[in-house]
């Protein structure tokens, strides 16, 4: 009985690391690249790369609050692939798969390691603008017109 326990309660975990997408502020986000770049060719999108320090970087942190909770950022969404790369300090947040992934991400699409970033993609791998850091003090604005003049 005690094994079932301990089971149930790793489901969620297990459950969690395997998967190929995360819900942030209920908005879908993909978490692998190779995938996010397949769908960004069938649906004829652009991939908008989200890099984060979920556990320390403050502004990204704040984001998710100011930016990602807002209906304006949802609405913006539907026209971009998005693609979320976190590099945490605290190495039990993701697995070593998931983590090795997003630093493989760095140089290719985040050369000075900026947190917060959002660079978009076009889906032959094309960079096409990037955007870093966030002010804090709950203005969107510029990231709103980031996302308008870059959608596909």
């Amino acid at each position: 009985m005690k094994r079932y326990f301990i089971l149930f309660l790793l489901l969620p975990v297990i459950g969690l690391s395997q998967s190929d997408k995360i819900s942030v502020a209920d908005v879908s986000w993909h978490l692998n690249y190779e995938k996010a770049l397949k769908e960004s060719k069938k649906e004829n999108k652009n991939i908008l790369v989200y890099f984060t320090g979920s556990d320390w970087c403050a502004p990204c942190k704040k984001l998710k609050t100011d930016f990602f909770e807002t209906a304006d950022f949802k609405a913006a969404s539907e026209n971009y692939v998005l693609l979320y790369v976190d590099i945490p300090m605290n190495k039990d947040i993701l697995s070593s798969r998931q983590l090795a992934h997003n630093k493989s991400l760095l140089p290719k699409l985040n050369k000075k390691s900026v947190f917060p970033l959002f660079t978009v993609v076009d889906s032959k791998e094309r960079q096409l603008d990037k955007m870093s850091g966030y002010n804090m003090t709950g203005e969107i604005r510029y990231h709103l017109e980031f996302m308008e003049k870059n959608k596909g």
